[in-house]
């Protein structure tokens, strides 16, 4: 057995393995992440140096921060996502790992976007990477999150056709831990979104735009 057989987050890399551009397909066309897209931008100066949690296909994320001129690393522990976002993102760098154990130097990013990638963690792993990436913000860095927020510890789901395990937070409780960890929460939108695929029901974001003080 290798070391890549006991990682707890191997069933996180089998998921988005599986899924690859059909979750681009159902997920990229958020409004509500554009706009917080939108947000990030017009707070960061020109350059910026930013960390892309989960960077998925690579599409809207890596994308729309690199073509406006700023220096994008995605992190994915799929090695089909991170390919695939390659492909499609030359400009960013892409790399294969779990973020867990990736090295990160204290106040060395402008900006860091976590969207959508903790919900396959434990409560305890999510507070602890936020913290974590806290400091890897500069002080006066932003952070753009995305969750959803419901009050679930390590159920058994479906998404997309594939069973999942997974834990999130409702919003106060999610909101108390990133504050907890460092951050001041600046803006805020709850929506309702569908997915863009074939009997999809509608189902609970929410996105935080924050900043290190």
């Amino acid at each position: 057995m290798t070391n890549e057989d006991n990682n707890p987050h191997q069933p996180a890399r089998e998921l988005f393995d599986v899924l690859g551009l059909a979750y681009e397909k159902a997920f990229a066309a958020s409004e509500a992440h554009h706009a917080s897209l939108r947000w990030l931008l017009g707070e960061m100066a020109p350059r910026s140096r930013v960390l892309d949690v989960g960077s998925g296909t690579g599409r809207p994320t890596a994308e729309t921060l690199s073509t406006a001129g700023h220096e994008v690393l995605g992190i994915d522990i799929s090695p089909v996502m991170v390919k695939i976002a390659t492909q499609q993102v030359p400009e960013a760098e892409f790399r294969c790992a779990d973020i867990h154990a990736v090295p990160l130097d204290d106040a060395s990013f402008d900006a860091v976007c976590l969207y959508f990638s903790l919900l396959q963690m434990s409560r305890e792993e999510q507070s602890r990477l936020v913290t974590r990436l806290v400091r890897a913000l500069r002080p006066g860095g932003h952070m753009v999150l995305a969750t959803v927020p419901v009050d679930v510890e390590g159920v058994e789901v479906v998404f997309m056709d594939q069973p999942v395990r997974a834990t999130s937070f409702g919003r106060d409780d999610f909101i108390a831990m990133i504050t907890r960890a460092g951050l001041t929460v600046r803006a805020e939108r709850s929506l309702m979104f569908t997915p863009s695929r074939p009997g999809a029901e509608p189902e609970p974001h929410l996105f935080l735009h924050c900043r290190r003080d």
